[in-house]
């Protein structure tokens, strides 16, 4: 794509002005929690360096510290020239820290934010001045169950499928120069009907702005070739324009566009423009895709059709760096090798990944469920920092034409009485509700697994750990499942709610532990040689396959993770049997 930088950190919204501010910081822990009384937001007085993104539990860190600690701190110098910025806001992005994060620069407060898995933002530009400035991070963290943890461990030591805790900055700092008057976001909804892109626009701009005088440009090409370019005045900095995607290079009667599909995903260049009297004053970078996602009774449909997918549940850790990406080249070997064994996608399980592999996804055609931590207790206040950090994700990633499913809830993880309780099943609805308000065409998967209330599919999570066994299950006691009068590992509906004739599919199996002896667990007995392992994962798979009513499946898993070591690949990314062989099944 003409708008790609190597190891920019959002790469569907890229301006050439930034700085990466990843790399060595100073770092303390606060166990005492007294650091904001004593001033260490002016006065660090650090006792170790952190190699940030990484958190401190990781080796990559450069400190591999795997005990809890509640508070920590980071601070950096950092050289700003406002003379070269030509007056413009200097705004400073986290990726991503876990969970609640505060700025000092120079030692005033520049804000905060609570959360663990979405970018948030600061104008720090009346705060810094020119030369070296001070940047003062503090970010508390707990085991608090009822804020979004997913498969962070909340006792000192690793159990089940819970892995150890991560703590702070763990996605790329990054600091921007932007205009004053600047295109703050933009939604990009591809109008498959109609062969247009739909785009709602939001401008940043000090309330006393007026705007005349300013134009909104839009561009489109495909692969160097002008599509179209629409000119809008800008009169209020929230708007709307309809681009027409059809390529004028093509005879009349064809009236062509190019479709985004896993086998040929095909993107069109996007680049917007805000001018003031002709002159250029903001431009952005950015991509899009043509592709339509819905449902069809029994069928998910890419593009008008039937799609059949084959997942692989993928939760994002590596050993040297735990949730945090090593690099961005581990990104894209991640998507490779999925590839290379047959998959079309990816659930991304109790995460949201780095921008970066999304972009990767987008480029080289995998499909991708988006998913976000679960907390583990219900109350009001986990019903407030989950919708609000859900809602924060799901516009942040909208417009990657990967995503194909939202999946906010898991196993009834933090919704422990959804079954019975009607306010549990109320917060469902209103999550599944306010993502189909923002987004109208991706399916909502509200509580993958079972105990569902609201969903456009169906998913069941089944780890019957023989191919004949399943079968056999499915095809005698199919209507009693999905009623769930029979039950997988727990109902499929909640009390009030039922079937009504959605895709079903089996959204996780398998897990088959394959290590050569290594300690570690997996779903059922260890396969004891490879042989072992490919009859069992031949029949599982094909079990599924052959069940008429289900249209896609997804198995556990991409990698091992720390003590779980039902991975297709060790945790560094070794594939454990001959990649073509799970190819061959999974294509069959």
């Amino acid at each position: 794509m003409k708008c790609y930088i190597k190891d920019y950190p959002r790469p569907q919204f890229v301006r050439k002005d930034w700085l990466n501010l990843n790399g060595q910081w100073d770092f303390k822990f606060d166990d005492e929690n007294k650091g904001e009384a004593e001033g260490w937001y002016v006065d660090l007085s650090a006792t170790h360096e952190i190699t940030v993104p990484f958190t401190y539990e990781t080796e990559k860190s450069g400190i591999c510290d795997e005990t809890p600690h509640e508070n920590v701190w980071y601070h950096k110098n950092l050289e700003i020239d406002l003379d070269a910025s030509e007056g413009k806001r200097v705004i400073i992005h986290f990726e991503g820290s876990d969970f609640i994060t505060k700025l000092w620069v120079n030692g005033q407060f520049a804000g905060g934010h609570k959360g663990a898995y979405a970018r948030f933002s600061f104008d720090i530009t009346n705060l810094v001045h020119n030369g070296e400035n001070e940047l003062t991070v503090k970010v508390e963290d707990s085991f608090d169950l009822q804020q979004p943890r997913g498969k962070q461990r909340w006792y000192n030591e690793n159990f089940g499928c819970f892995y150890v805790q991560t703590t702070g900055i763990w996605k790329t700092v990054w600091l921007e120069y932007v205009p004053k008057i600047s295109l703050s976001s933009v939604k990009m909804t591809p109008n498959f009907q109609d062969r247009s892109l739909d785009i709602d626009y939001v401008i940043d701009a000090s309330k006393d702005c007026y705007f005349k005088g300013y134009m909104l440009e839009t561009f489109v090409s495909f692969k160097g070739t002008p599509i179209n370019r629409t000119s809008t005045e800008i009169k209020d900095d929230h708007f709307f324009a309809k681009v027409d995607m059809t390529s004028k290079n093509e005879p009349a009667y064809v009236q062509n566009i190019f479709e985004w599909y896993p086998w040929d995903p095909v993107l069109y260049d996007v680049e917007f423009r805000i001018l003031h009297d002709g002159e250029v004053i903001d431009e952005v970078g950015s991509y899009c895709a043509m592709r339509e996602i819905r449902i069809d009774g029994p069928n998910v449909l890419l593009n008008c059709r039937p799609l059949y997918q084959r997942l692989l549940l993928d939760q994002g850790y590596w050993p040297e760096s735990y949730l945090t990406p090593p690099s961005e080249e581990a990104l894209i070997e991640d998507i490779d090798k999925v590839k290379a064994m047959g998959y079309n996608g990816v659930r991304k399980h109790q995460k949201t990944e780095d921008e970066r592999f999304l972009y990767w996804c987008d480029v080289k055609g995998l499909l991708l469920w988006s998913e976000v931590g679960s907390a583990f207790e219900y109350s009001d206040y986990a019903i407030e920092e989950f919708t609000k950090e859900w809602l924060e994700i799901v516009k942040q990633n909208y417009n990657h034409p990967c995503i194909i499913a939202w999946t906010p809830f898991n196993e009834s993880w933090g919704l422990q009485h959804v079954k019975t309780s009607k306010s549990t099943q109320n917060f469902t609805e209103a999550v599944y509700h306010l993502t189909k308000a923002i987004d109208k065409q991706r399916p909502v998967v509200i509580n993958d697994g079972w105990e569902n209330t609201v969903s456009d599919i169906l998913t069941i999570h089944d780890y019957t750990p023989s191919g004949e066994a399943l079968k056999e299950k499915y095809l005698t006691f199919k209507d009693d499942i999905l009623a769930s009068k029979k039950y997988c590992m727990r109902a499929l509906y909640a009390d009030g709610y039922e079937y009504n004739g959605q895709p079903v599919i089996i959204s996780e199996f398998g897990g088959i532990a394959f290590d050569n002896g290594s300690e570690g667990w997996g779903y059922g007995e260890k396969a004891k040689s490879e042989e072992a392992f490919v009859k069992r994962f031949e029949g599982l798979t094909e079990a599924i396959k052959s069940l008429p009513f289900v249209c896609g499946y997804c198995y556990t898993q991409v990698t091992d993770v720390q003590q779980e070591i039902n991975g297709l690949m060790d945790a560094k990314r070794n594939f454990k049997v001959d990649p073509e062989i799970i190819k061959k099944i999974n294509l069959k």
